[in-house]
């Protein structure tokens, strides 16, 4: 395996501020780790929120902190240092966690159209199809698929030669591609397959979904088109913003548009840092029963 050490060049000139990078950043990990680890504490605390809808939220959270440990750390280590250089293995090995991990955002955002769907489409059978066995089986599809799909594009990218050494990132992502000496149509095809089981299978389920309840809302009462608004908006606003941030990573990053580096920086520190805590403060405003108990907790606080 090539062991050489690539160089991040995705870094603006940060010699003078170097303390305060890494100020700004440990505080933003640390509010991503509180913001959702709140909302899951909540979820798992209150018996009342042990449904299937609060459930996969949780999950969703703890997917989003396990992504953001992905990078924080790293980014923390390199604000210190002088210069901002990776291992060929452990880049490999940052690209096979981020899109696992990105992969398992959009599988259970599918597993979320499906339990809005039968509960507003098919509310007689709901407590018979998520039952807690259909639970689990979602949540292990969703840990698990994307990860054994991910394994084979890391294995083999890890073990091609590398002719250049700066990556124009501040972590290991599409661009790693970029700095192959040859490229393989093998890698090429297998990625494409990989991206449209990940993202482009789950974005369909959920368009489908999402229509066909929009379909029996508008064809239902007032009370049916108030619970689908209420339960459903949160879920589209998480799942538009991720998209776009998906979209980013392969339209300027995976086709390398030319764009200056602190341009391209913000982007990207759009991904590690507007994401993460989207997510938690979506649901703590817009889903009912969470708002409710943050609101309990903020009041005995103050």
């Amino acid at each position: 395996m090539n062991a050489s050490y690539i160089t991040l060049g995705g870094y603006v000139e940060m010699e003078k501020y170097r303390y305060v990078y890494f100020g700004i950043i440990f505080v933003v990990y640390i509010l991503i780790i509180c913001c959702n680890s709140t909302i899951v504490c909540l979820i798992v605390k209150n018996q009342n929120l042990h449904e299937p809808m609060y459930i996969f939220i949780a999950a969703l959270l703890i997917n989003t902190v396990f992504y953001s440990t992905i990078t924080y750390p790293k980014l923390l280590v390199d604000s210190l240092s002088e210069k901002q250089v990776i291992s060929h293995s452990m880049c490999h090995f940052q690209f096979f966690l981020l899109y696992s991990s990105g992969g398992s955002e959009f599988y259970l955002l599918s597993a979320m159209a499906y339990d809005r769907y039968v509960s507003i489409c098919k509310p007689l059978q709901y407590p018979h199809i998520m039952k807690k066995k259909t639970i689990i089986i979602f949540l292990l599809l969703a840990w698990l698929l994307p990860p054994c799909q991910m394994v084979g594009s890391s294995s083999f990218g890890s073990t091609r030669k590398i002719c250049d050494f700066t990556l124009k990132g501040i972590f290991c992502n599409n661009s790693i591609y970029k700095l192959y000496c040859e490229s393989s149509s093998v890698l090429h095809v297998y990625g494409v397959i990989v991206f449209i089981n990940l993202a482009i299978y789950p974005l369909v389920f959920i368009i489908f979904t999402y229509s066909k309840i929009l379909i029996i809302s508008y064809r239902s009462c007032k009370e049916v088109r108030r619970k689908a608004a209420q339960t459903c908006l949160p879920h589209l606003l998480v799942l538009i913003n991720f998209s776009l941030l998906c979209s980013y990573d392969i339209t300027i990053v995976r086709l390398e548009s030319d764009i200056p580096k602190t341009a391209r920086l913000f982007m990207t520190l759009q991904v590690v840092l507007y994401h993460p805590l989207f997510n938690p403060i979506i649901y703590g405003l817009k889903m009912t029963e969470i708002n409710k108990h943050l609101k309990k907790i903020f009041l005995q606080l103050t």
